[in-house]
């Protein structure tokens, strides 16, 4: 369908897409006659409590906003947040005499599409319009060629939604009953929380295993240059024919894997005794095998591949890459960024292979374009990989782009262009050296090289790795033209000793690459799963690696044991398929519904699942019945872990902490777990010096005044003093007693507080005096420090001695001065991390009013969970920083004036509307009301 043509000539053409810049943008390359608005994201939802849903709705429906009775029909509301917006988008469509839905080619942006055609119901021609780049030309091609809403894409959207949605409604509250208040579970993200809970397991598993060998470097004899160098190093490779072991022949039980029998594990003692008998041995050189070495180009950027180079290249986390991503896509600088596909269109090829003539000539273009076959299972839609945008490529110099979008489109900008680029061609050589040691064991040694004769598309670009220590494709190793029989001497002979290691904690790169190859979740969504498990509290990150939290093993461990299916990876993958193939038209959404949470009713069986189209059923059981008994699950077994010498990890509703012995017995010892203790460091050696430091109360004495006695505790924000009040008295209601409590001064601890120092400290604030006003003064010990506070007026005390010593005339002094305003004088740095790659300027540690953040002298970064002044490094320093700034200033609140007051008016019946019945019927209403805390943490549960 394309435009009438009686618009055509002079109507009114309303263009909403979803953001504003994506609308400023456009509505330059449209110009008159066209309005271009934005719908700020999803206009409208399921409802995020109970308290959304309208009062005609009870029961289930209102938990979960979803009849799951009625062929799952939702109830939509219109955000509460939107309405204005909503307002406004009506009142311009009332006005316009065409409306084109522009929103992402993508199933979300089908499915906002399709929302806000049923919460603006027009009456003039509704036409879908869909581009993948914002350039001029892709705009009005988009304009003239518009398309039909796809309802395929829209159910299956929907259907995902309602899945996710009775996923988390249903699952959460029994996170919330056994585990601990307002958690959340999700379809991906909690098979997600699984794979780094699993990785950590092997870690606290992992067995290290020491291993020796020989380093030998050898001369040739002759004088060298780059191209034939003089001397060379060469690794022990077998000793009378025996491979020696490396640390892949190591089991994580730190012994040999089976099969390895013909394998020599050398230790120190008999590798040191090796080397003295080859210190006078003589070498040749026994073999020189020789390789021709070819690398093709990688394909251009889709989505995960576009975040883990940006991870590994840039240090940026995903969210931060599809942040930067997404302005640059508005900004008309990319195309469209959440893709699947790595293929390029035949305009991007000719524009890629015209600037690899331009700007490396013509030996560096192959005869024909170059095509890339799409690795990724039910890729989405017809979209191009990420690339620039337009019919000519700019290159970064000519965008006028500055810091991590330039260095983003950059790094796609490079990809993109080496996509079409000639192989690297060179060769490979292999070198063994043999020699016989004085106790006559025969030696081997092996040197591995490379030469690059043709650089090709390397030229242009070089993919990173996720080992910091793997070497990179373009990295040459040089070794001597040497043949068959050539002498050569040891000029030295160097024992070695190594360790393996437990295998890597994920970093965001790795679990999205992994969570790609597991065929989990669409990729698409990867980012903002990996922002839900930080915010969560599920994962925390140490330096760039993801780092799962004790109480993530609590929530996993429920999982795995009560809904096993739920965070099987398997049955996940699968789901996965079922979803596209509904969105292929292959199945139906409502049976697979009704399965999932139903599961098999009496007489329909794998038979029936498969006729209806939804697969052999084996995967989908019933998800009512599993949270509808929730007897059987342990909350105190499901929080416990051994840790050894009879001390038990357990996560509370406070935190986690370590116990030995019965509670209330006789030798029982607690302490509290330091928030930021990676899993794998709770060691039992450390849990013993955890539990050997003082906890609980100390007894300090009885106070001569009142007769409490007087205790030191240790708790969850420090150290502290307080009252023991005599048994009896009110804690609740108008009569409650609260006791005196004062933290510790950071000069004390528990160990040396004294009964004096506690009094002291609980007789808190002290009154110094008051001024010639007849205001008092008084000193005190607050969140930021010692102070002086005189009615609302407070000043900063430098010392916390200073509260008992501070005189009236020294307070006097103090506020006789002006108040000073910003900022007090700058403190020195914790730490100086480096140059900033994005600003140019100096990274340093600094210690702020809500504790020590980075920053380069324009952006500040606050240090997270797991961040800590003396571990931080400067890649994790950047990255930090290359987050906030993907974010943006922080938005300002205004201040909202209260409405006035009006009558109460008569009360309505609305009139209730039902829309046409889909694959999925759907219902919709536009009331909504503020939802209670509890019921939002759910709700935001119930996403992937």
């Amino acid at each position: 369908m394309s435009p009438t043509s009686e618009t055509a000539q002079g109507g009114r053409r309303l263009v909403i897409v979803e953001s504003p810049a994506k609308a400023k943008t456009i509505g330059g390359y449209l110009g008159p006659g066209y309005v271009v608005e934005a719908s700020v994201g999803h206009i409208r939802d399921l409802p995020n409590g109970a308290a959304e849903v309208p009062d005609e709705y009870t029961g289930e429906v209102r938990r979960l906003g979803v009849d799951v009775e009625h062929d799952f029909q939702p109830v939509y509301v219109v955000n509460a947040d939107k309405k204005a917006q909503v307002r406004k988008l009506k009142q311009l469509l009332a006005e316009s005499d065409e409306l084109f839905l522009a929103t992402d080619e993508d199933r979300e942006g089908e499915a906002i599409a399709w929302h806000l055609q049923e919460v603006l119901r027009p009456k003039v021609p509704v036409h879908r319009m869909v581009f993948h780049e914002i350039t001029k030309d892709a705009i009005r091609a988009a304009v003239a060629n518009p398309r039909e809403l796809n309802q395929r894409m829209v159910d299956a959207q929907e259907t995902r939604r309602i899945l996710d949605r009775l996923y988390g409604y249903e699952v959460s509250p029994v996170l919330w009953k056994k585990v601990m208040p307002k958690l959340s579970a999700g379809r991906v993200q909690s098979v997600a929380t699984r794979l780094v809970v699993e990785r950590e397991r092997e870690r606290i598993a992992f067995r290290s295993a020491e291993y020796w060998d020989l380093t030998g470097t050898f001369a040739t004899g002759r004088g060298g240059d780059a191209s034939d160098p003089s001397t060379f190093t060469a690794r022990l490779s077998a000793v009378d024919g025996r491979r020696i072991a490396q640390g892949r022949d190591f089991g994580p039980d730190g012994r040999l894997k089976s099969g390895s029998g013909q394998t020599l594990h050398l230790d120190e003692v008999n590798a040191r005794a090796l080397a003295a008998a080859l210190a006078d041995s003589a070498f040749a050189v026994r073999s020189v095998e020789s390789k021709p070495y070819r690398r093709s180009p990688y394909a251009p950027f889709r989505t995960t591949t576009l975040q883990q180079e940006a991870s590994r290249k840039l240090g940026f986390g995903a969210k931060a890459t599809m942040q930067v991503a997404q302005k640059l896509y508005e900004n008309g600088f990319i195309t469209y960024m959440r893709t699947d596909s790595t293929t390029l269109s035949d305009t991007a090829v000719a524009a890629a292979r015209a600037q690899v003539t331009q700007l490396y000539g013509a030996d560096y273009l192959p005869e024909k374009p170059r095509t890339y076959a799409g690795k990724v299972k039910n890729a989405q839609e017809a979209h191009e990989a990420i690339r620039p945008s337009g019919d000519r490529f700019r290159t970064p110099a000519e965008t006028g782009l500055t810091g991590d979008q330039f260095r983003l489109y950059e790094l796609i900008w490079k990809r993109t262009v080496a996509s079409q680029m000639k192989d690297a061609t060179g060769n490979s050589v292999t070198v063994k050296i043999g020699g016989r040691a004085s106790d006559g064991r025969d030696a081997e040694f092996s040197a591995s090289g490379k030469t690059i004769t043709f650089h090709g598309f390397m030229k242009a670009y070089v993919e990173g790795a996720d080992d910091p220590n793997a070497e990179l494709d373009d990295r040459e190793r040089r070794l001597p033209q040497v043949a068959e029989g050539d002498a050569l001497s040891a000029a030295e002979i160097s024992v070695d000793g190594h360790a393996t290691k437990p295998p890597a904690r994920y970093t965001e790169a790795s679990l999205v690459k992994e969570l790609e190859e597991r065929e989990i979740g669409r990729p698409s969504t990867y980012a903002s799963i990996i922002g839900t498990i930080l915010d969560r509290g599920y994962v925390f990150k140490k330096g760039t690696a993801l780092v799962p939290s004790f109480l993530s093993f609590a929530v996993v461990n429920l999982l795995e044991k009560h809904f096993g299916r739920l965070v099987d990876y398997d049955f996940t993958a699968r789901m996965e398929d079922d979803l596209d193939r509904i969105a292929r038209g292959e199945a139906q959404s409502v049976p697979w519904l009704k399965r999932f949470y139903f599961g098999t009713q009496e007489g329909a069986g794998a038979g029936a699942a498969s006729a209806a189209g939804n697969g052999d059923g084996d995967h989908l059981d019933g998800l009512k019945e599993l949270v509808t008994d929730l007897g059987a699950i342990d909350a105190r077994e499901i929080s416990s872990f051994p840790v050894g010498n009879d001390i038990k990890l357990r996560v509370g509703k406070y935190g986690p902490y370590i116990e030995r012995g019965e509670k209330d017995t006789e030798g029982y010892q607690k302490a509290d777990i330091p928030d930021d203790l990676a899993p794998d460091e709770l060691t039992v050696e450390y849990a013993e010096e955890l539990l050997a430091k003082p906890s609980g109360d100390f007894e300090l004495g009885a106070d001569p005044v009142s007769g409490n006695q007087i205790v030191a505790k240790h708790g969850r924000y420090g150290p502290y003093v307080t009252e023991v009040l005599p048994e009896g008295t009110p804690k609740t209601g108008k009569n409650a007693v609260k006791p005196r409590t004062a933290s510790l001064f950071k000069s004390m601890s528990l160990d040396t507080v004294t009964l004096a120092d506690a009094l002291k400290l609980m007789s808190l604030p002290r009154v110094v005096g008051v001024d010639a006003e007849g205001v008092e003064i008084t000193a005190q010990n607050g969140r930021y420090g010692p102070y002086l506070k005189k009615g609302t007026d407070s000043r900063s005390l430098t010392s916390e001695d200073q509260i008992f010593d501070i005189t009236l005339e020294e307070a006097l002094a103090i506020y006789a001065q002006p108040k000073q305003r910003g900022r007090a004088a700058a403190k020195p740095p914790l730490k100086e991390l480096g140059t900033d790659p994005v600003s140019g300027a100096p990274v340093v540690v600094k210690d702020g009013r809500f504790g020590p953040y980075v920053t380069d002298g324009e952006t500040n970064a606050t240090l997270r969970t797991g961040d800590s002044v003396e571990d931080i490094t400067p890649e994790r320093g950047y990255e930090l920083l290359a987050e906030k700034r993907a974010k943006g200033p922080a938005k300002k609140k205004t201040a909202k004036k209260a409405p006035a007051k009006k009558a109460p008016a008569k009360k309505t019946a609305a009139a209730k509307k039902t829309a046409a019945k889909k694959t999925v019927a759907k219902k919709a209403t536009a009331g909504a009301k503020k939802a209670p805390a509890a019921k939002k943490a759910a709700a935001s549960g119930a996403e992937d």
